[in-house]
């Protein structure tokens, strides 16, 4: 929860610091909206993968600090692969999916 929360306020300070710079719009729309779904925990993965493919972007397209917009995008691509978390919307929507990995376990004989 903690690092949706963190990325997701730092996803949409970043873009609000480039909504009058020479980024683009879309660019600008589109981190602020994953990371505003990020901190509502909404729609986890995609804003996730959105968050990383636009930070990267940044980071080579020479705008900003690169090592910060590095960052943001491995922690967005994190974010889409590890999921929202039990404290989101898209836990209470559909549910929380855990994997259990203590007991032992057999394969079936086929």
């Amino acid at each position: 929860m903690c690092l949706r929360l963190i990325a997701g306020i730092a996803a949409a300070h970043d873009g609000m610091n480039g909504w009058g710079s020479d980024a683009s719009l879309a660019k600008t729309v589109i981190e602020i909206a994953a990371g505003l779904l990020l901190w509502a925990g909404l729609w986890t993965p995609i804003a996730g993968a959105a968050l990383a493919v636009i930070a990267a972007w940044s980071a080579f397209s020479g705008i900003g600090d690169p090592w910060g917009k590095i960052l943001l995008a491995v922690v967005g691509a994190a974010l889409a692969m590890l999921g929202p978390g039990a404290w989101s919307i898209d836990a209470r929507l559909f549910g929380r999916k855990r994997l259990i990995t203590s007991g032992r376990h057999t394969l079936p004989s086929l």
